[in-house]
Order: C-alpha cells, then sequence, then structure tokens
C-alpha cells in the first residue's frame, strides 16, 4: 500500500463543507417554520373554528326561534275571515333558519370529529422533525467539524510535501554540469600529437 494520499483538489472538500453548513442552516429555519405554521393550523381548526362555528351554532338557533315565533304570530293575528292564513313569508324565514342551523351543526360536528385527529398527526409529525433537528443540531456540526479536520490535514500534507519537492528539483539544477572538452585540431604539417598510454603517460 502506497504511503502517500492521492488528494485530487483540497478545494472539493471545502465546497462540501460550505454545501453541509448551508443545507444545516436552511433546513433548521425550514423545520422551525413547518412547525410553526403546523401549530398555526392545529389553532385555526381546533380553537377558531371550533368557537366560530359554536357561535353560528347558536346564532342559528336563535333565528330559528324567532322564525318559530314570527309564524305563529302570522297564524294567529293575521287570519282572513275564518280562512287560515298562509304566512308565505314567516315559512320561507323558517325553512331558510333550519337549513342555516343544520349546516352550522354539520360543521360544528366535523370539527370536532378532526380536531382529535388533527391533533394526533400533529403531535407525530413533531416527533419526526425532532429527530430531524438531531440531524440537523448533531451530525452536520460533527460532519462539518470532520471535514474541517481533513481540510487541516491535508493542508499540512501539502505544506510537508512541497518543500521536500522543491529541494530535490533544486538540489539537481545546482550540480555542476559535466562537458566534455574538446581540443583544436592540429595545423596542416604538424606531426601528431602522441598518444597517452592507460596511466596517463606520454608515449615517447
Amino acid at each position: 500500500m502506497s504511503g502517500q494520499a492521492d488528494v485530487k483538489s483540497i478545494d472539493t472538500l471545502a465546497f462540501v463543507k460550505a454545501a453541509v453548513a448551508s443545507f444545516a442552516h436552511e433546513t433548521g429555519q425550514a423545520i422551525s417554520e413547518v412547525e410553526l405554521e403546523g401549530r398555526r393550523a392545529v389553532e385555526y381548526l381546533t380553537m377558531e373554528r371550533a368557537a366560530h362555528w359554536k357561535a353560528e351554532v347558536r346564532r342559528a338557533g336563535e333565528q330559528v326561534n324567532q322564525a318559530i315565533k314570527d309564524l305563529e304570530y302570522c297564524r294567529a293575528f293575521k287570519k282572513v275571515g275564518d280562512g287560515q292564513p298562509a304566512c308565505v313569508e314567516e315559512k320561507k324565514k323558517l325553512e331558510k333558519a333550519r337549513a342555516r342551523l343544520a349546516y352550522a351543526e354539520q360543521k360544528a360536528e366535523a370539527v370536532r370529529r378532526w380536531t382529535p385527529l388533527v391533533q394526533q398527526q400533529f403531535r407525530e409529525t413533531c416527533v419526526k422533525l425532532v429527530h430531524f433537528r438531531e440531524v440537523v443540531d448533531v451530525k452536520c456540526p460533527r460532519a462539518i467539524a470532520a471535514l474541517e479536520r481533513m481540510l487541516k490535514a491535508l493542508d499540512a500534507y501539502r505544506d510537508v510535501s512541497a518543500p521536500r519537492t522543491g529541494a530535490a528539483a533544486g538540489g539537481g539544477g545546482g550540480a555542476a554540469p559535466v562537458t566534455r572538452q574538446v581540443e583544436d585540431p592540429p595545423p596542416e604539417g604538424a606531426p601528431p600529437a602522441p598518444a597517452a598510454d592507460a596511466e596517463g603517460a606520454v608515449a615517447p
């Protein structure tokens, strides 16, 4: 196994570290927004809508009672001779009031039926969000710290290996170059130079 690190790009780890930090920040904000909006929705259904339709049932009931009184008054005091008065308008008002009461009671019952289900689903969602927040608040910082250690180790490795490479290159370039000296040829007509033997002595 080679003892050297095969580092292609240290900047890639820096980009990954920045991406993890950005993910943790944005995800933490998103989780907080989901929790807030979910709590508002539950309160809207279980409190505001419940109070609204309870008041509507009471109001519609009062309208029904008033419509019944108006119809009874019409039948008692608006007789024409011995005939029974039609009281068409009073009957229409009573019918409309009863329809309004039935609609309000239906909505109030729907709110009562869905309230425990919505609350249970929201609690389960909050539990899942807590586990997800642990990933963001605990594991993401651990990952960022691990990446930071990697970056420091790689920076140190690069700082250590770079001088060695430079020294090796400098030592090779500082050595004196070895060149072969070329003698000038003898002039024409001159006797040839004496040859040297293996030990460097000139032959007579």
